[in-house]
C-alpha cells in the first residue's frame, strides 16, 4: 500500500511516500481502507522530534491519528463492526496511508462526508475534555484563545451548547467566521485584556487556550489568578501555575458517535481544507505555520 513515512525527525522534508505492506489487524482491531485522514498540530511536533519525551515514536512512522473510511478486515474478538461498515475514529498505526488499523471506531452517518467526519475525533475529544476540566456551565462566559482552528471551532459550539457565552480570539480574517459559530469575536495580541474587559465587564469565568502563543499572562490578568485556565498548547503552563491538558489514553466512542450525529444533522458545523495524500507535506507545512481556519485533512482515492 502507499503511505507517507518519516524515517528521521525534522521538518516536512523528512516526509516521503513509500510502498509498504498492508497491516493485519490484531485482537480487537479493525482494518480501515482510508478515505480521509486528519491533520493535527501534534503531528508536526511528533515529526520534528519535539515530543519524544512525551510520545516516544519508533521510526519509521506514519503520521496521523484520525481516520475515516471503510472497514475491510476484522481482528479476533471484534463483534460490533462488520466488513463494509463506514466508520470514523482513531488510528493505531498512522492514517496517512491507504490502510490503517484502529481499535476505537464509530459508525459514520450517511449524511456526513468523509472530510467532515475525520475532523471530529481529536478536536471533539479535546474540546469536550477541556470544557469538562474547566467546568463550563450555563450562564458563564468562557474565553477561547485561537478559536478559529479545528479544536476552537468545536469548542466554541460545544461551550455555547452548554449555555455559555463564548468570546473567541482570532486573526482579522477569521472574525466573521467566529461570529458565524456563535462567538463574540475579538483580535488577539496587544490590548487583549482591555478588549475582553470591554466585552465582558463582569469578567470571564474560564479560559481555554488553544493557541499556545503567549496569552497565558493576559488570561491570568483577566481571571485574577490561575484558577479555571487550561492550555493544550503552551508548555510554560506549569511555570505559571496553569493546568496543561494533554491527550488522554481514553477514547470515548459514545461521545464521538453523538458528535458525528450532530455534525450530520448540522447541529455542529466543521470547516475542512483537504489535500491529496501526495501533498501531505504541504498540509503539514500549513498546519505547522498555524492560523488555520477549521480542520486540515488528507484525502485518498
Amino acid at each position: 500500500m502507499k503511505a507517507i513515512l518519516f524515517d528521521r525527525f525534522g521538518g516536512t522534508e523528512v516526509l516521503h511516500e513509500a510502498d509498504i505492506e498492508i497491516p493485519q489487524p490484531g485482537p480487537g482491531q479493525v482494518r480501515v481502507r482510508v478515505e480521509a485522514a486528519g491533520v493535527n498540530a501534534l503531528d508536526g511536533k511528533i515529526r520534528s522530534g519535539a515530543m519524544q519525551a512525551v510520545f516516544p515514536t519508533p521510526l519509521p512512522a506514519i503520521p496521523g491519528h484520525e481516520v475515516a473510511g471503510v472497514v475491510d478486515a476484522l481482528g479476533e474478538g471484534v463483534q460490533d463492526v462488520k466488513v463494509g461498515d463506514e466508520v470514523l475514529g482513531w488510528s493505531d498505526t498512522g492514517s496517512f496511508a491507504q490502510y490503517a488499523l484502529a481499535t476505537t471506531v464509530v459508525p459514520k452517518p450517511a449524511d456526513l462526508d468523509w472530510q467532515r467526519a475525520v475532523a471530529l475525533p481529536v478536536a471533539g475529544a479535546t474540546a469536550e475534555r477541556v470544557l469538562d476540566l474547566l467546568g463550563v456551565a450555563s450562564g458563564e462566559t468562557v474565553l477561547i484563545h485561537g478559536a478559529a482552528g479545528a479544536v476552537g471551532t468545536l469548542a466554541v459550539q460545544l461551550a455555547a451548547a452548554r449555555g455559555a457565552r463564548v468570546i473567541g480570539t482570532a486573526g482579522p480574517a477569521n472574525q466573521d467566521y467566529l461570529a458565524s459559530l456563535g462567538a463574540t469575536a475579538t483580535h488577539y495580541g496587544e490590548g487583549l485584556v482591555e478588549r475582553v474587559r470591554a466585552l465582558a465587564p463582569n469578567g470571564v469565568d474560564a479560559v481555554f487556550d488553544v493557541a499556545g502563543k503567549g496569552p497565558l499572562e493576559d488570561s491570568i490578568a483577566l481571571r485574577g489568578g490561575t484558577e479555571r485556565i487550561v492550555t493544550i498548547a503552551d508548555f510554560r503552563a506549569h511555570q505559571l501555575g496553569i493546568t496543561f491538558s494533554s491527550s488522554p489514553r481514553e477514547r470515548s466512542a459514545a461521545r464521538l458517535a453523538a458528535l458525528a450525529q450532530d455534525a450530520a444533522t448540522g447541529k455542529v458545523v466543521t470547516t475542512v481544507t483537504a489535500y491529496p495524500l501526495a501533498q501531505a507535506a504541504t498540509a503539514q507545512e500549513v498546519s505547522d505555520a498555524g492560523h488555520v481556519r477549521g480542520k486540515l485533512a488528507i484525502t485518498l482515492d
